[in-house]
């Protein structure tokens, strides 16, 4: 895994993040997130996370990984290296926001520490045009329990 992404590795995370997520972000909208300060993403063939540190707070920006290479703790692997990486540059806690009908999800981030301190109502549009409440959950980086 790396935690540096090039302008070439864009296409390759715009491709992943197409087969996993119904409104893609292109090469272009990532590569113009990788170039805000404190943006960080940790990157596997198969798989990446991006967060954004902003002084002693994080946030998991997306996590993606291919349909194909799930069920394996690619996720975890993701979400601990992110986490480490957040730590680094000096974030204390980590947040992130995930559908509240996203079980995998939710599970996964439960197994890595992450605790429920919020909901967004109708944060995330549906394919049907309803809207889907997110669930806010954080993380304390002095003592995460990552897998």
């Amino acid at each position: 895994m790396t935690s540096t992404a090039s302008s070439a590795d864009v296409h390759r995370l715009a491709a992943i993040h197409a087969e996993v997520f119904a409104s893609p972000w292109s090469a272009a909208e990532l590569e113009a997130l990788l170039a805000q300060p404190g943006v960080l993403v940790v990157a596997d063939d198969d798989g990446f996370i991006m967060l954004r540190v902003v002084l002693d707070e994080a946030e998991i920006l997306t996590l993606a990984v291919r349909p194909t290479a799930r069920r394996q703790g690619l996720g975890g692997r993701l979400t601990g290296q992110g986490a480490l990486e957040a730590s680094r540059a000096g974030a204390r806690r980590l947040f992130l926001e995930v559908a509240e009908d996203n079980d995998a999800a939710l599970a996964l981030y439960a197994r890595a520490g992450f605790v429920s301190t919020g909901r967004r109502k109708g944060y995330y549009p549906s394919s049907d045009g309803r809207r889907i409440d997110a669930v806010v959950m954080s993380l304390d980086l002095a003592s995460p329990v990552l897998p």
